[in-house]
């Protein structure tokens, strides 16, 4: 990668203290920040962000100015009412409970979204007016999603990457947002999306699926003549930072005060920003029934509570403090004595030494929010342990729960459960405690958030991008053409081809998609030439291929290619056997789709059931084509049905079809003949000729007939494009020798 490092985030790594003739700038902490820090402090790098609201004088405000300048910063300026509607109304009220899947904190109506296009376009016009071609920009959270197309559309040649810092939600919470299209069209605008976990980019790749009808070819989204690849990347923490600053002697100092005041009682710790996420309610109640299921624990343990002020301006967040002070208070009433509170809660920020401090003075960290894209708090914590000593309770739902798979798991809506953890983790031994902190210390040092940076950079320049695919044209005939011609010598031609939609234009009803007598001398005329052989491999059963082809000398291959009729064989052979017993539950649920859907019909066939929608013309949501939203809902319906039995899911041109697993038109491919190896040109139309394209050799000329994801090296634009191509193949000279 030659060009430069554009970084972009809603905050830069700086903020402002103090105000008037005494506002400085000072540098920010964060896991985004140290990671950040390590690409944007090679030089050839620019940081795009707001500076944060300040009041300061004129000379200060130049001061700041220059410093950021000096350190390669570029500010985007937002004013007061910019920030309210974008940042807090939008981002923050509506965006980050839905993301979160909290669905009780999402707001009677989503305002600001005017104003998050707006600000969107302020961060990338100064990406435009800074980046220049060959640059890498990697644009950072949910802050932001709309930048992505916005710069692609005036910047085609620069590579664009996007990590999402939170979750990713499920269809049926996404579909939530009303600019939903809007959000998922910007992030394919990407090179390259990253997540924390894969669940985050499942459920990515379901919404693009459902909302906006495209497929993901193992980590990729292909969409005209662009290529989105997506990739998992845990943020990490600077593990030796944590590491020097728990050695330090005042951290230890206050860690030797920390534990005196709680008198030889257990200290669990619990640090969070305080965020309906984080899930402080429950963890309270949880301490709530562990008092009261092990009483053995009464006077003899501390919970520290800290709270750090988040977002004091939302009305929310607010009431949500209001209902924590009170749950304390509830609790310490129910529990205490003259001697002892079972909760200390703090609400104030604290620095990172004191930080330090409280984790290597806990006996347990307990870590149990709602949903967190991360979570680099339980990071920290085995970070900090240089004693090897501590034991952590986190959620499952932490991002973090998935790399530190020592600690103790709870489901945090679970109160019992999460009480009989943390009892766990209190009575533990000491054997098995340092036992479970080495392997959560030995992931935190191994992969840090410098890894993560340069793992992100490093796969955001190897990504496809623009320009993978080639356009149809008369260009692209010509150059697969000249492609076959150049490579003949005493290579075979080997044509492998798909029916509907490739070699004729689809048709309401199966039956009519006869070909025409022109077609059937095309393909003769192929088939006839001594050096070239010729496959149709069609979803269409026997009897179809049968009536149609019998009399030519070219190689028949039915439903998928379950079923095989080689050149020159009268008789069919089946290429597997299977079980097909879950075809009876796939024919109950067509059954409902049919119903609710017009025009649908459903195919029967000998290792498959096809439901057909494209008779249906009716419009859904203000013109959305109402087949696509049903099919949308019979791909999810099914991709649960068929979670534990030997069938999956083909969606193709107006039809979904269900076939056995393992079978595939990919059998095809794996059985075309390789002495001499042969020239392949394989061509189709659907999901389903992808196995052709994945089963082939790395060399073969693959194309794609129309638009949506594919794998195919071309494209060409509809059977009219196909059929002038193979009548191109005619005409070439046979190979010598033959």
């Amino acid at each position: 990668m030659t060009g430069r490092r554009i970084i972009v985030a809603n905050r830069l790594p700086y903020r402002v203290e103090g105000s008037g003739s005494a506002a400085v700038l000072r540098p920010s902490d964060g896991g985004l920040a140290t990671g950040l820090r390590s690409i944007h402090e090679q030089g050839n790098s620019l940081w795009i962000g707001w500076p944060g609201a300040y009041s300061a004088t004129r000379e200060a405000r130049a001061a700041i100015d220059a410093q950021l300048a000096d350190a390669r910063m570029i500010p985007v300026q937002l004013n007061a009412k910019e920030v309210k509607a974008y940042y807090e109304d939008l981002s923050n009220g509506a965006l980050w409970p839905v993301f979160h899947s909290d669905l009780g904190q999402i707001p009677l109506e989503m305002k600001g979204w005017k104003e998050y296009e707006h600000a969107n376009r302020k961060f990338a016009q100064a990406i435009i007016a800074h980046a220049e071609p060959g640059d890498a920009i990697w644009v950072h959270d949910y802050q932001l999603m709309l930048v992505p197309q916005m710069v692609r559309e005036a910047m085609p040649n620069v590579r664009i990457g996007f990590f999402l810092h939170i979750p990713f939600p499920g269809p049926d919470v996404f579909r939530i947002l009303p600019f939903r299209e809007q959000i998922l069209k910007s992030l394919l605008a990407c090179d390259l999306v990253g997540f924390h976990v894969p669940a985050y980019l499942q459920n990515f790749v379901a919404n693009v699926r459902n909302v906006l009808g495209e497929e993901c070819f193992v980590d990729e989204i292909r969409t005209n003549n662009h290529t989105t690849r997506l990739g998992v990347f845990p943020l990490g923490i600077d593990a030796g930072h944590w590491q020097r600053l728990a050695a330090e002697p005042a951290v230890q100092s206050r860690v030797e005060t920390l534990k005196q005041e709680a008198r030889g009682f257990k200290l669990l710790m619990g640090i969070d920003r305080l965020d309906y996420t984080k899930g402080i309610p429950r963890r309270l109640l949880a301490i709530d029934r562990l008092l009261e299921r092990y009483p053995e624990w009464r006077g003899k343990l501390r919970m520290i509570q800290v709270s750090v002020p988040s977002r004091e301006s939302v009305e929310s967040y607010g009431t949500f403090r209001r209902q924590v002070d009170e749950l304390v208070g509830r609790i310490n009433g129910r529990w205490s004595t003259e001697q002892w509170a079972p909760i200390h809660h703090i609400f104030r920020s604290i620095d990172e030494h004191e930080v330090a401090a409280f984790y290597r003075a806990a006996d347990v960290m307990v870590v149990t929010p709602m949903r967190d894209g991360m979570n680099l708090v339980a990071k920290e914590f085995a970070g900090a342990r240089i004693d090897g000593d501590g034991v952590l309770v986190i959620s499952e739902f932490a991002g973090a729960a998935s790399e530190l798979g020592t600690a103790l798991h709870v489901n945090p809506f679970d109160i019992d459960q999460t009480a009989d953890r943390i009892h766990e983790a209190l009575a533990m031994g000491e054997e098995e405690r340092r036992s479970r902190m080495s392997g959560m210390r030995e992931r935190v040092n191994a992969y840090t958030s410098t890894s993560w940076a340069f793992d992100f950079m490093r796969t955001l320049d190897e990504a496809p991008g623009t320009g993978a695919m080639k356009v149809a044209s008369e260009h692209a005939l010509c150059e697969i053409t000249a492609l076959v011609c150049g490579g003949r010598k005493r290579r075979p031609l080997h044509i492998v081809l798909d029916y509907d939609g490739t070699l004729v234009p689809l048709a309401e009803s199966p039956e009519m998609a006869a070909p025409g007598d022109d077609l059937k001398e095309l393909l003769c005329a192929l088939s006839r030439r001594r050096d070239t052989l010729v496959d149709v491999v069609s979803g269409r059963p026997r009897r179809d291929l049968e009536a149609w082809f019998s009399d030519l000398p070219i190689g028949l291959h039915a439903e998928h290619g379950i079923w095989s009729r080689p050149r020159g064989e009268l008789d069919w052979q089946s290429n597997a056997f299977t079980d097909l017993r879950w075809k009876e539950a796939v024919h109950r649920i067509l059954g409902y789709f049919l119903a609710t859907t017009t025009g649908s019909f459903v195919e029967d066939k000998s290792t498959s059931v096809a439901w057909h929608y494209r008779r249906n013309q009716d419009d859904f949501f203000g013109g959305t084509d109402f087949g696509e939203y049903k099919a949308r809902e019979l791909r999810r319906t099914l991709s649960d049905v068929l979670a534990s039995v030997p069938a999956y899911v083909l969606p193709g041109h107006k039809v979904v079809e269900i076939t056995a697993a393992g079978l595939s038109k990919g059998i095809v491919a794996r059985s075309i003949a390789t002495d001499p190896a042969p020239i392949i040109v394989a061509i189709g139309d659907d999901r389903t000729d992808e196995d052709i394209f994945g089963a082939l050799p790395a060399d073969a000329i693959t194309i794609r007939v129309g638009g949506g994801a594919t794998r195919a090296r071309y494209r060409l634009d509809g059977p009219a494009d196909v059929r002038a191509l193979l009548a191109r193949f005619v005409e070439i000279p046979v190979a010598a020798g033959k």
